[in-house]
C-alpha cells in the first residue's frame, strides 16, 4: 500500500511540476514579443540574411546600423534566447566559436524596402505588425484590462487616445505605424487568397471597392492579377493622404459610415472587427447598397473564431479577440453565427466561408 500510495504521489507531484511550468511559460510570453521586437529593431534577420554564410557574434555586433558602442555580451544574450525559439541558428565552429545563421521564420521579420519606382515594397514580413503591436500605445490597454472588466466603458486604448482611427488622424507617428502594420498583413492575406480562389472570387468582376482598405496594397494587387478590375480604395480621407499611386486604382477618401462608392463586389479586410454589432450592420447595410442587386457580392476577409479549433491559426483567432477587447470599444472577432446574424440583419441571406491558409477566413455574402 504504502508503495502505491508513493507512486500516486509520485505522479501527482510530476503533474504539479508540469502545472507549475506551463503557469511560469505564459507568464514570461512577453519575454519573447521583446526579444523579437528587440531583433527587428537592431535589423538582426536582416543582417543574417544579407550575409553570405553564419556570423560570428562580434560581426552581428559590428553590422548592426546606428549603434556607436554595440554590445556583445547583451546581444548574446537575446540572440540565445531567439536560437532557442529557433528565430536564428546557432552551431559551434572547429575554435569553439559561435556562429549565427537565420532560418525561415527570420523571413518573416525582414523589412520593408523603401518603394521605389523600381520597387514596390512588396517584401513578405510581419516586422511592421510586430512592431506595431508591441508600441507602448498598443500594450498599455492591456494593463488596463481587469478594470474594463469590472468597471465597463470605454475600451482601454479608446479611454486614453480616443476611437484609434480618429486619433491616427491627428498623430501622424501613430497613423505611419498603423499603415505599414495594416499593409503588411494584407500583402499577405491577399496574395494567399489569390493563390488560393482569386479566380472563384473576381472572375465576372468589372469592379471592386475596398472598404477601409488603408493605403491601397490589398486592392492594387486585385487589380494587378485581374488588369479588367477597375479598383477603388476607399478609406479616411487621412489615410487616402499617404497612399501611393498604383495603376487601375482609385483612392476615395471618405466615411463608410455614411455611404461606400458602388462597385459590383464590395471587399472588407479586418474592418468590422474594430466595431460593435450596430455599426456593423449599419456599415453592411451601405454595403449593399454599393453593389448590384442581382450579380453584386460582399467580400469579407475576417477571422472566424473557433473557440476549439485545432487549425493552424484558431489559436491567434481566440488571442485576437482579447486584443480587440482592450483596443476597442465593441470591437471583436466573431464566430460563424454571430456573423450569420450580422448579414442577416444587414440584408445578405445567403453566404459561403471558404478557410484559407491565413489568420482570416473569406466569407461571401449575397445580396438575394
Amino acid at each position: 500500500m504504502a508503495a502505491v500510495k508513493g507512486a500516486i504521489l509520485a505522479a501527482d507531484n510530476e503533474a504539479s511540476f508540469q502545472d507549475q511550468a506551463e503557469i511560469w511559460k505564459y507568464m514570461l510570453n512577453f519575454g519573447d514579443s521583446m526579444a523579437l521586437k528587440c531583433a527587428v529593431e537592431l535589423k538582426l534577420p536582416d543582417i543574417l540574411h544579407s550575409h553570405d554564410g553564419p556570423m560570428t557574434l562580434s560581426q552581428i555586433a559590428a553590422a548592426i546600423p546606428n549603434a556607436p558602442s554595440p554590445q556583445p555580451s547583451h546581444l548574446f544574450r537575446v540572440l540565445r534566447l531567439l536560437v532557442r525559439r529557433k528565430i536564428f541558428t546557432a552551431e559551434e565552429g572547429d575554435d569553439g566559436e559561435t556562429f549565427y545563421g537565420p532560418t525561415n521564420l527570420s523571413k518573416w521579420l525582414l523589412h520593408e524596402p523603401t518603394p521605389t519606382a523600381d520597387n514596390d515594397a512588396s517584401i513578405m514580413t510581419l516586422a511592421p505588425m510586430l512592431i506595431m503591436e508591441n508600441n507602448p500605445w498598443f500594450l498599455d490597454p492591456w494593463h488596463k484590462l481587469s478594470e474594463f472588466i469590472r468597471e465597463g466603458g470605454m475600451a482601454p486604448f479608446e479611454k486614453e487616445h480616443g476611437y484609434m482611427f480618429d486619433f491616427a488622424g491627428k498623430n501622424p507617428l501613430f497613423n505611419k505605424l498603423l499603415n505599414n502594420a495594416m499593409a503588411c498583413t494584407a500583402r499577405i492575406t491577399i496574395r494567399t487568397i489569390l493563390s488560393r480562389c482569386g479566380d472563384a472570387l473576381f472572375s465576372g468582376v468589372g469592379s471592386v471597392v475596398d472598404v477601409g482598405g488603408g493605403t491601397g496594397n490589398f486592392v492594387s494587387e486585385i487589380v494587378k492579377s485581374y488588369p479588367h478590375i477597375k479598383g477603388i480604395n476607399f478609406d479616411r480621407s487621412h489615410v487616402i493622404s499617404t497612399a501611393p499611386t498604383y495603376p487601375g486604382v482609385t483612392h476615395v477618401g471618405g466615411d463608410m459610415f455614411q455611404e461606400v462608392p458602388s462597385a459590383d463586389a464590395v471587399v472588407t479586410k479586418w474592418v468590422l472587427h474594430d466595431w460593435g454589432d450596430e455599426l456593423c450592420v449599419k456599415l453592411l447595410k451601405n454595403c449593399r447598397k454599393a453593389i448590384p442587386e442581382k450579380g453584386g457580392k460582399l467580400i469579407i476577409v475576417d477571422i472566424v473564431v473557433e473557440a476549439d479549433g485545432k487549425g493552424l491559426f484558431d489559436d491567434t483567432g481566440v488571442v485576437f479577440d482579447v486584443l480587440m477587447l482592450a483596443h476597442n470599444t465593441g470591437g471583436k472577432e466573431r464566430t460563424e453565427k454571430e456573423w450569420k446574424s450580422l448579414l442577416d440583419q444587414a440584408g445578405f441571406p445567403r453566404y459561403t466561408i471558404t478557410k484559407i491558409p491565413a489568420l482570416q477566413s473569406i466569407i461571401e455574402a449575397y445580396p438575394n
